[in-house]
């Protein structure tokens, strides 16, 4: 503040700031000095920085100045108003190349304009029947045509006026279906706006995505005169005339005619090689559009030649996006399709030289198979989520599961449903009668199993997450809803508090629809759902933690007293004994492994059921779940295992009196483990390797190992600390125990030990580091166990021996052996042989 105070007033400091009490406020009091001006304090004043006002209070009236930051009360000076301007041609090139991500959306924009126009007059008929006249049943026809490239687009509904074809579609992202549901609510007609779908403006636009050329005419049965309006796909503007030629008059409605863009492919007039080069676009030969590479002044053209089709001009093309966007339009849609059909013709047979023809009723008759053109209708499934529930079999839920989605098989079980209230949407769901065959569909957000529609027009099969979570991706079904949140296209559902509290519906009902054929008497129903879905719910105990208290019922295990049916945790609760208070489980990677595994044994032996986790995620699962029906989750491969009924006493004493081994076997192991202590878990087995309370256990350190973007340097930190658990009941260990205590020095005691922590590290599921070095130490005790035995030791001996007498015979033979000179060496032929 003293700056602002020392630039405004440099003559006057703050402690000589006048501030002036009147006892009397009747009395005239006139203040003047520099800061104040000519009419005084009666309404305050800001000068310097320095703000001046009057305070009144109990007849005592006060003059005060307050330093503050310079503030300049400015008066609003009058501007200018104006509009904002929009170059027209930009503008409709953004909407028609901007607001959509396919090109095949036209279609549907158009068909739900039509359908628009039809629902009008439906409405506006019910008081004046007039306006129905005799055009004929309120449908809409499609019809493509190949040859000369365009797509007619015809409706008997309502039809425009000259006025209204310049306001609706002279006027850009002005929507006549918007003002027509705003008349009906100043009128307090809400209930007739229910099948209307226009909401922009925009989606007639859509049409240049793929025409070069659109003709508009339309005949309302407001007016006598039929009207065409007719724009090109670069103008800015657009023509609309009076129909005069009979031909190409209409009753009533309106028909769109797009003439399609001229597709080309691309073909190389030159090969090349890699180079950097310039890319120009030009005319070449002045017919067809290219675009040339500049290489040292050569120019390799890439010409773009018309094709002979138009991309969507044939019919079937026409049917299927009929089908995928306008299936469950309320109106029939009818499109121009080829058919075929078999007829029988007279076969014409030449006479013979001396013949006489045949009369017409005894030629002969072939059957030959005719093409025709007709119209057939489109979109013939109905919306099975607009009727009752109650109206409608089972037979038909799963046909219209079928066709909607492309299944052989029928779906396990299906929910239909209506919610009401802040959100409004109508729903079917199935839960399908197959997992996905291919690996990469498990789990994925985005399998275009949910077709979402918006008044019954398609809008979007591809969703991320945003109406069901990823656990929950294998359900299917459709839902329709009539006032999402979506952007400008319809193509995108927007991020919203509706969505949100639609996805919790939809979830809430998914668990309820699964909920209820877990209960079935059918149990063969829920054991196939959980034989394909298991593994989605169980992503759900580790994605979705507000929705554990659905899930966690649905989930089944093996238990070693259940090893070949399922059991529920619910189940395994009802079981327990009162002295247990934990839910017990031991993951491994089969059931073989979990029934010989040395943990079980003491729970076995004490009549405890342990839950066997067999598959990968189930352990992660159950580690988030962490408690159910306030027991915990009990992993008994990991240490301080309780079960509530040791005995103090022998236990401390038999602590005592292993105490001196213990300490020797950490001695000799080393690093290898924590710690070696007297185990509470074990009757058969010398010894368990039980993990640490917070570290991996063996199950997830294999599962770790074996990803295949694992981070190695991380096993050693997450790895838990590893403790060796002795059976102080068990013949080997008291061996142990005595040599400690007898000969602790001993090779063959140590060389004991060391197997036996390896033959434990196995047995408790873990790998060893070096299973060669393991196997040679097994070959060693091997052969110490064996040796001597089924007379082995003797047969070596003899051969010994009888190695040694051949051995003395051979030098005897080589000692008396006779030397022959060389000359007295003869050869058989010799001829001189006597």
């Amino acid at each position: 503040m003293a700056p602002v105070l020392s630039r405004s007033l440099s003559t006057a400091s703050l402690a000589s700031l006048p501030s002036f009490s009147l006892r009397n406020p009747n009395k005239a009091f006139n203040l003047r000095t520099a800061f104040v001006p000519q009419n005084g304090l009666r309404k305050g004043f800001t000068c310097g920085g320095l703000k001046w006002r009057l305070e009144t209070n109990n007849r005592q009236v006060t003059v005060r100045c307050d330093a503050a930051v310079a503030e300049k009360e400015v008066a609003d000076a009058p501007g200018e108003e104006f509009e904002y301007q929009a170059e027209v041609s930009r503008l409709m090139d953004l909407i028609v190349h901007s607001l959509y991500s396919h090109k095949e959306v036209f279609l549907r924009e158009l068909v739900s304009n039509a359908s628009d126009a039809l629902d009008k007059l439906r409405f506006l008929s019910v008081t004046e029947p007039s306006l129905l006249g005799d055009a004929g049943e309120l449908q809409i026809r499609i019809k493509p045509d190949p040859e000369n490239g365009t797509i007619t687009i015809s409706d008997t509904g309502i039809g425009m006026t000259k006025e209204e074809l310049i306001d609706c579609l002279g006027t850009i992202a002005q929507s006549g279906t918007s003002k027509f549901l705003k008349a009906l609510k100043e009128n307090k007609d809400l209930g007739a706006d229910n099948g209307l779908i226009g909401q922009f403006g925009v989606g007639f636009y859509s049409a240049f995505l793929v025409a070069d050329k659109v003709v508009v005419s339309t005949k309302s049965p407001k007016s006598d005169k039929q009207y065409v309006w007719e724009s090109a796909a670069e103008s800015s503007s657009y023509v609309i005339r009076e129909e005069t030629d009979p031909e190409n008059m209409i009753s009533r409605g309106t028909q769109i005619t797009l003439y399609l863009r001229v597709p080309y492919s691309l073909f190389i007039s030159q090969t090349f090689g890699h180079f950097a080069c310039d890319i120009v676009v030009c005319w070449a030969m002045e017919m067809y559009p290219a675009i040339y590479l500049c290489l040292d002044d050569r120019r390799i053209y890439f010409f773009l030649q018309p094709d002979d089709k138009y991309e969507f001009s044939e019919p079937a093309k026409i049917q299927s996006l009929v089908k995928n966007y306008s299936q469950f339009v309320s109106f029939p849609i009818y499109t121009w399709q080829e058919k075929s059909r078999t007829v029988e013709v007279e076969e014409e047979e030449e006479p013979k030289e001396g013949d006489e023809a045949k009369p017409e009723g005894e030629k002969k008759k072939k059957t030959i198979t005719e093409k025709y053109w007709d119209w057939e209708l489109a979109n013939e499934t109905k919306p099975i989520w607009m009727r009752n529930s109650k109206g409608v079999e089972k037979d038909e839920y799963n046909e219209f599961y079928k066709k909607t989605f492309n299944e052989f098989l029928d779906p396990l079980t299906h929910t239909h449903f209506t919610t009401e209230g802040e959100v409004e949407f109508r729903s079917v769901l199935y839960i399908p009668g197959m997992a996905p065959m291919n690996n990469e569909d498990i789990a994925n957000p985005k399998t275009k199993n949910i077709r979402l529609y918006v008044k019954r027009v398609f809008i979007s099969d591809d969703f991320d997450g945003e109406l069901f979570p990823r656990y929950l991706s294998f359900v299917k079904g459709v839902v329709d809803s009539n006032d999402l949140p979506l952007n400008v296209s319809r193509e995108i559902l927007q991020e919203s508090r509706i969505v949100r509290i639609m996805r919790k519906r939809l979830v809430r009902k998914t668990f309820d629809m699964i909920q209820e054929v877990s209960e079935s008497e059918n149990k063969e129903d829920y054991k196939k759902l959980w034989e394909n879905f298991g593994r989605f719910l169980k992503l759900g105990c580790i994605e979705d933690t507000g929705n554990h208290k659905r899930i966690t019922p649905l989930l089944r295990f093996y238990t070693s007293k259940s090893e070949e049916e399922l059991t529920s945790l619910d189940e395994y609760v009802d079981n327990m004994p009162e002295t247990q208070k934990a839910i017990y489980y031991l993951a491994t990677d089969s059931l073989k492994s979990a029934r010989s595994a040395p943990f079980l044994e003491k729970l076995v032996q004490k009549d405890i059921e342990v839950l066997y986790l067999v598959e990968p995620i189930d352990e992660v699962a159950i580690q988030n779940l962490q408690t159910y029906k306030e027991k915990k989750f009990v992993d008994i491969s990991k240490e301080d295992l309780e079960l509530g009924d040791e005995d103090e006493v022998k236990d401390r004493e038999t602590k005592q009196e292993y105490t001196l081994l213990c300490d020797w076997i950490k001695q000799q192991l080393g690093d290898q483990v924590a710690k070696v202590q007297v185990s509470k878990r074990l009757s058969s087995s010398p010894c368990v390797l039980v993990s640490g309370k917070f570290g991996w256990s063996a199950n997830m350190e294999r599962l770790m190992k074996a990803q295949a973007l694992g981070d190695t340097s991380s096993l050693e930190f997450m790895r838990g600390r590893r403790i060796l658990e002795i059976n102080p009941d068990h013949p080997i260990i008291k061996d142990l125990n005595a040599a400690c205590k007898n000969s602790p020095e001993s090779t063959e005691a140590k060389r004991a030990v060391a197997l036996l922590f390896d033959t434990a590290l196995i047995s408790s599921g873990f790998t060893p580091d070096s299973p060669a070095e393991l196997g040679n130490k097994i070959y060693e005790m091997m052969a110490m166990a064996l040796g001597g035995r089924w007379g082995r030791l003797e047969d070596e001996e003899a051969e010994a021996d009888d190695n040694a007498a051949n051995s003395d015979a051979s030098a005897v033979e080589a000692s008396e052996t006779q030397v022959i000179e060389p000359s007295e060496v003869r050869a058989e032929s010799d001829p001189w042989n006597d």
